[in-house]
């Protein structure tokens, strides 16, 4: 585990010191996100749609810390490199959040599109907008009344010189596949990015000016979809990913791609950053032994033990009975060894290498590989 963790840090100063030459401005007073599980910090939890157990956050928090994960995520290694402490959930009223540096909105299984009456989370994009305008109200309102916030930070300065995160879009993707076919999820990809163009407008109007969007990530590869959709071999690419599902993550990014450099465009005093996050991701699936890993696809935490440890009937931690017997979802030994923490969402271990990848700028739009703007503020 000693020589895994050698590796990541080695790789991470690597892929930050080689294209560092001159810094720019990347000192926000805040962040705002958006999203889903990917970047959920306890929203989804806290609303008491769903409870999550140990062994979510066996590592770093010690205990399940509302995240979907077994430590930390791409967002909390972000914040760290941007010296601002994690965002808190803001449905979380327990134990004292601090917003002052920022609030997050995402929520696990949140979609762009309108949350219908089967829908995982209710929480889709255009209502965790409308929860950003009501924190917003109630801020300036707060301020207005002589109510401190944040002394040091202008509530001028906190939104329109914040940060504001987008990581979404994967559920609208993936969970169309249980009911609709391949051309008529393709041809709904313009109407998922209408909405997502709308909230980034309304963000706009309420004076949002720096925008951080990530695409979605190579959703073939994620255990939960190979054992659903890839039991025909001839489904699966080179890789062993569902080679529909990846398709389709291509396509959507294709125009989410198209949409920033539009809003771009119509918005020349935003700064608008796209991150190829698929790339990313890809990379690390095809190369994991190269970046300490032993298992791509197989999760770590489940049930049913390899090729995939994934069964749909039974979710990491839960102990039920299958087939007249009891079983429990359990989590492997070294969870630094796998990609995929539970046939969804990644490990900790993953997240901190897509984080060091994102961070050599060398995969956005516009790209700031030779501006390195964090200054190697990593603590991770």
């Amino acid at each position: 585990m000693a020589s895994k963790n050698c590796i990541l840090i080695f790789l991470t100063l690597v892929s930050i010191f080689l294209p560092l030459t001159q810094s720019i401005h990347f000192k926000f007073p805040a962040v705002f996100n958006f999203g889903d599980s990917n970047s959920d910090t306890g929203n989804l939890v806290a609303a008491g749609i769903e409870s999550i157990r140990p062994p979510y956050g066996e590592i770093h928090f010690q205990i399940p810390s509302g995240r979907y994960c077994d430590g930390r995520l791409i967002i909390d290694f972000l914040m760290d490199a941007m010296e601002l402490p994690f965002l808190n959930a803001y449905l979380e009223s327990v134990g004292v959040p601090n917003f002052r540096k920022g609030c997050n909105f995402a929520a696990a299984g949140s979609t762009i599109l309108p949350a219908t009456a089967t829908s995982v989370c209710p929480f889709s994009f255009g209502i965790q907008v409308n929860q950003f305008l009501r924190f917003k109200a109630r801020v300036l309102e707060l301020l207005a009344k002589g109510k401190k916030f944040n002394k040091y930070i202008p509530a001028e300065n906190y939104f329109e010189k914040g940060l504001y995160m987008f990581d979404i879009g994967q559920n609208d993707l993936a969970g169309a596949f249980y009911s609709k076919t391949f051309d008529q999820i393709v041809a709904s990809i313009p109407n998922i990015l209408v909405e997502f163009e709308t909230g980034i407008k309304k963000l706009y109007d309420q004076g949002a000016r720096n925008f951080w969007i990530h695409n979605t990530g190579p959703l073939g590869c994620l255990t939960q979809n190979v054992a659903k959709f890839g039991t025909d071999p001839s489904k699966l690419d080179e890789l062993g990913c569902v080679s529909g599902h990846n398709q389709a993550a291509k396509l959507f990014n294709l125009q989410l791609h198209a949409l920033t450099k539009k809003l771009q465009d119509q918005h020349s005093d935003s700064n608008i950053t796209y991150v190829d996050i698929y790339t990313i991701k890809s990379n690390l699936i095809a190369n994991y032994s190269r970046y300490g890993f032993e298992q791509p696809i197989m999760a770590c935490c489940g049930y049913g033990g390899p090729p995939l440890n994934y069964d749909r009937r039974i979710v990491c931690g839960q102990t039920k009975v299958l087939d007249g017997t009891s079983a429990t979802a359990q989590a492997c030994n070294d969870s630094t060894e796998y990609v995929n923490w539970d046939g969804i969402h990644y490990s900790e271990a993953a997240n901190q290498y897509i984080s060091s990848q994102i961070l050599t700028g060398k995969f956005s739009d516009p790209p700031f590989a030779d501006k390195m703007p964090f200054l190697l503020n990593l603590q991770f």
